[in-house]
């Protein structure tokens, strides 16, 4: 499925971003407005920014796995 009609299942949820550049980010996928992709992203300790993608940037957008190992680590 084209990464355009896969972002509107992924809307809020925690993505990773290819770049056709060769570059990719993850953060959680706001919205979309005026063909870009809106994603916040942790930058450092409590900070976050909104970054905006425009869509001829973007390859792929896929939705984080989940996690299979329920267990706590000690």
């Amino acid at each position: 499925m084209p990464w355009q009609e896969k972002i509107r299942f992924l809307i809020g949820q925690p993505v990773g971003i290819s770049l056709t550049n060769g570059q990719g980010t993850s953060g959680v996928l706001c919205g979309t407005s005026d063909r870009e992709v809106l994603v916040i992203e942790y930058m450092y300790q409590d900070q976050f920014a909104m970054k905006q993608y425009d869509f001829y940037m973007i390859q792929d957008i896929n939705g984080f796995p989940p996690c299979h190992n329920q267990q706590p680590l000690y």
